[in-house]
């Protein structure tokens, strides 16, 4: 099997988050992954709620071509920073920081691909969050599986979580128990 490389652009990501503390990057698994679907998208609008330091968001840019944009949102702004560092001039990226919950209760623009890799948009304000994806647009969560970090009583809110998107009527679905857990969806 092939071994995903990381790029040094992802590495220097991950060096600047040490430094402010940040610990929440999404693994190389996940990331390849995310750049292998976002090229499923020519042409499209890309959204991330839950930018971090924008480890997954230099994996999304690397899979959009150059007619594709992201709106990627963070409330957090030395994580921001570290994003804005690395990622900033890059023209396809809007990044954003801002409370996503706000965001999203905002938000009027239909996307073709949704990463949500924070509370809102997966376990706050999901059925908005769905509503902004288009007819076959792809729906990316992660963090499904047990991880040290996880809140007491958490693996409840994950069960709740897959429950409700495998029930949905305008949801294909795919759970993967592979990296730290995915869900895959994509709209019908």
């Amino acid at each position: 099997m092939q071994q995903v490389v990381l790029a040094e652009k992802h590495r220097a990501i991950l060096e600047a988050s040490q430094r402010i503390g940040f610990s929440m990057n999404i693994d190389v698994l996940t990331g390849s992954l995310l750049r292998t679907l976002a090229r499923s998208k020519p042409a499209g609008r890309f959204l991330e709620l839950g930018t971090g330091t924008g480890l997954s968001t230099a994996w999304i840019l690397e899979g959009m071509d150059a007619d594709s944009s992201l709106v990627s949102i963070e409330n957090d702004p030395a994580c921001v920073a570290v994003a804005h560092q690395f990622l900033g001039n890059d023209a396809r990226l809007n990044l954003r920081c801002e409370d996503a919950d706000e965001w999203l209760t905002q938000n009027k623009e239909a996307f073709d691909f949704i990463f949500a890799d924070t509370w809102a948009g997966k376990y706050r304000l999901l059925d908005e969050t769905l509503s902004f994806l288009k007819k076959g647009g792809l729906y990316v969560i992660d963090d499904l599986l047990p991880q040290p970090n996880w809140p007491e009583g958490h693996q409840k809110k994950v069960d709740l979580l897959l429950d409700k998107l495998t029930a949905r009527n305008d949801l294909r679905t795919t759970a993967l128990e592979w990296s730290t857990g995915l869900l895959l969806a994509v709209k019908i």
